[in-house]
């Protein structure tokens, strides 16, 4: 079976093949993913909420992203698997930024890596691609700048969105996340740009789409984006695994005798 790879990603454009991303942090969930058939898989830096139990995704360290990384690329087979650069490892320092996004690929196996931005980060996507590393941009709704936005705001500066997506495309991303736009506003992203558009919270006109995994199927303990699909409830089966659990044990149902040495 041939891997994912950048230039596979841009010929599904030119066909007119939607792109399948799904966001993975583990060895089992990003083997399920890659069977299941997933083109792209994101070590995102939303497991600081989603994992981690963080408010945000800002305290995400880089070590803890090559750590998920690491174990979702010995997972995948198939799907290429992009590593999400986390705050403040790319933003002070372009040589830094190179050198960070560099250990994703040298230590991690990540096929890529993803940043937040869109002018401000343009010549931080140069010196990576210049340096071999492919660079997925990622703008609208940007969760690391959180705080500057007022919060997780739909973005609707179409001027300005449509010249993000100009720029990260012309330093050398070879695909851009849009999140949080208009759907109108991503389509005539998508119609403008040669490299293929994800969409989270994005319209139906991207390329491809992505969510993370934990809203998808049914894992998510806190709240839930309106752009957001339950493909499956593995938080009710989950619940009741752990309960017959409990029940059997308390019972002295488990373990029996066909358990037992």
């Amino acid at each position: 079976m041939a891997s994912v790879s950048t230039t596979h990603l841009l010929k599904m454009k030119g066909a007119g093949e939607k792109i399948v991303a799904v966001t993975a942090y583990d060895y089992p969930f990003a083997r399920l993913a890659d069977e299941a058939g997933a083109d792209l898989i994101l070590v995102g830096d939303s497991l600081g909420m989603v994992v981690q139990g963080q408010k945000n995704t800002l305290p995400v360290t880089m070590e803890e992203m090559l750590y998920h990384t690491r174990m979702v690329s010995r997972a995948a087979q198939r799907a290429l698997v992009v590593g999400d650069l986390p705050f403040l490892s790319y933003q002070a320092d372009v040589r830094e930024a190179v050198r960070n996004a560099g250990l994703f690929l040298k230590e991690a196996g990540a096929a890529a890596v993803k940043l937040e931005g869109g002018a401000t980060v343009t010549e931080a996507i140069r010196a990576m691609v210049d340096a071999g590393i492919p660079v997925q941009a990622h703008i609208g709704l940007t969760p690391q700048s959180v705080h500057a936005m007022g919060g997780y705001r739909v973005q609707r500066d179409e001027e300005r969105l449509l010249a993000d997506a100009h720029q990260v495309a012309e330093a050398g991303a070879f695909s851009v996340v849009l999140e949080g736009i208009p759907a109108a506003i991503a389509e005539r992203i998508t119609r403008e740009l040669a490299i293929p558009t994800i969409g989270i919270g994005a319209g139906v006109h991207c390329d491809g789409q992505i969510l993370v995994m934990h809203d998808l199927l049914g894992l998510n303990l806190g709240y839930m984006p309106k752009f957001t699909r339950m493909f499956a409830d593995l938080k009710a089966e989950t619940l009741k695994g752990f309960r017959a659990y409990g029940d059997a044990v308390r019972s002295g149902e488990f373990p029996g005798p066909e358990h037992s040495y």
